[in-house]
């Protein structure tokens, strides 16, 4: 590697978010979780449904809890929250008021682009059991595939490990026999 490659640093977001980065480092720890496929998929699949609902500053409290009550990975639970994330938040949260306020019937011709969400949620009852009913229902397909795509990732990765091991293992003793 010459000197070049190694200073340069990846692509930045205009926000100044380091986006492959990120990407890279999730996958990294998404990789690093133990246990069984379909336990590992309950864990994620819990952490990206309550990472996708408007439940912050709790999101991380609600998936361990969740998790400990559905005999799910915890650390996957906490992976899977870092779904809903900087950029992806405001994405939910205006798509589960939307929806919520379509189930409630509620005017939604107030524009909530750039209020935090403390002020929406001050907005009344109304319009935080919409946001809430909406970012449930958003999660749930969100949640569903999380789960699929993890236990089918974690079934494959099982195999690779599996099949790596018996190599090492046949190898050690093609050694050991000519010895």
């Amino acid at each position: 590697m010459n000197e070049d490659s190694k200073n340069k640093t990846a692509p930045r977001t205009p926000g100044g978010l380091d986006f492959k980065g990120n990407v890279r480092a999730f996958l990294d720890r998404v990789k690093k979780l133990k246990g069984d496929p379909t336990y590992v998929a309950k864990g994620m699949a819990i952490g990206v449904f309550i990472g996708v609902t408007p439940t912050i500053p709790f999101h991380t409290a609600i998936a361990i809890a969740l998790a400990f009550i559905f005999k799910a990975s915890k650390p996957a639970a906490i992976v899977g929250v870092w779904f809903g994330n900087p950029v992806t938040i405001p994405l939910f949260y205006f798509g589960s008021y939307k929806l919520g306020a379509l189930l409630f019937r509620l005017d939604i011709s107030a524009d909530l682009k750039g209020m935090p969400v403390s002020e929406i949620l001050e907005m009344g009852a109304e319009v935080t059991a919409a946001i809430m009913c909406g970012g449930i229902i958003i999660g749930i397909p969100f949640g569903i595939a999380a789960f699929f795509i993890t236990r089918s990732v974690f079934q494959r990765l099982q195999l690779r490990r599996q099949a790596g091991q018996d190599r090492i293992e046949q190898s050690s003793r093609s050694n050991h026999d000519i010895t």
